[in-house]
Parts: C-alpha cells; sequence; structure tokens
C-alpha cells in the first residue's frame, strides 16, 4: 500500500516515531507523532498530520508487519470489515 512505503521511504524530518514523556503502556505501540497544526483548514490536511493520524488508527498487527504484500493484505481486510461489516 502506498501509505506503508511513503512511511517506511519518508524523510524522518516528516514523520517521527512518538515518544512519550514518561514511561506508559502505549510506548510499544509504534506510533508516531501527530504534530500540531496552526491552521485548521490547510494546517490539517498537511501530509505530516495526516499520514501519522491514518497510521495510528490502524491496529496494531498492521503496524507491525515487515513485508509490503502482507501489510496490503491486512490493510484490505481491516478496510473491508471497517466499511461493510
Amino acid at each position: 500500500m502506498r501509505l506503508f512505503i511513503i512511511i517506511c521511504l519518508c524523510p524522518s524530518a516528516l514523520l517521527t516515531p512518538y515518544i512519550a514523556p514518561r514511561p506508559l503502556r502505549s510506548a510499544d505501540q509504534k506510533l508516531l507523532h501527530i504534530p500540531r497544526s496552526r491552521f485548521k483548514t490547510k494546517g490539517d490536511r498537511a501530509f505530516s498530520v495526516v499520514a501519522p493520524t491514518l497510521w495510528n488508527q490502524f491496529p496494531l498487527n498492521i503496524r507491525s508487519v515487515e513485508s509490503v504484500q502482507h501489510f496490503k493484505k491486512l490493510v484490505k481486510t481491516y478496510l473491508y470489515k471497517q466499511a461493510f461489516m
């Protein structure tokens, strides 16, 4: 899927892993930091805001996949279940 490839190949300046200020249970969830945007109309549509938001909405089993083919299969199944069930 494009999102998986973009996140894997994206410069680290745009997408950074979420680091909690103190130890939390979510530390091993492979979440991305969502930067604050100054403007609601254009800032929330920026790639650096939308990509981590979408990535963080996936379940952990999808975020932790290593291969692209397996990622695609899991994302298609996840989105199908979200849309039709």
